[in-house]
């Protein structure tokens, strides 16, 4: 396990329109405002998209993704986090559960994902912290780095 301490810092209320695109439309938001590191919370709707729902075998390195449509309007519960990439802007790593009709799918938003009518966003920044995402060569993701 790594870690660092930080604090709470600016919280700022977002509402997505219709079709604004995760997860840039907040990767965007938070450069202008000079967020690198902090807290997502998401409710609303998605309406179309893709979501990563697994790796296609545990043991494969890299992972092969698992990718599903999001075809229609479904219901939204995501949190995410941000931090800044290998070229220092702000990059949104962000899950979710998706409902539809009875049936829910949780995984990683893709980038692109649009956004059904209405999202609501909380941004807590986190401050007094060094975080970046770091390319790891065995899993192919931008792993959190605490501390670095």
């Amino acid at each position: 396990m790594r870690s660092c301490e930080g604090r709470t810092g600016r919280v700022f209320v977002i509402r997505l329109e219709d079709g604004d695109r995760l997860p840039s439309c907040i990767e965007r938001f938070a450069e202008a405002n000079g967020i690198s590191v902090g807290h997502v919370i998401l409710v609303g709707g998605i309406g179309d998209g893709q979501v990563v729902v697994g790796p296609r075998r545990s043991d494969a390195r890299p992972p092969e993704p698992m990718v599903l449509p999001i075809d229609g309007a479904h219901e939204v519960a995501g949190v995410g986090v941000i931090a800044p990439g290998e070229d220092g802007k702000p990059h949104l790593h962000i899950h979710a559960a998706l409902g539809r009709s009875g049936q829910t799918v949780t995984g990683c938003l893709r980038p692109g994902v649009g956004t059904w009518l209405v999202g609501e966003a909380i941004l807590y920044e986190i401050t007094g912290t060094r975080v970046c995402r770091v390319k790891d060569t065995e899993s192919g993701f931008s792993l959190l780095q605490p501390g670095a």
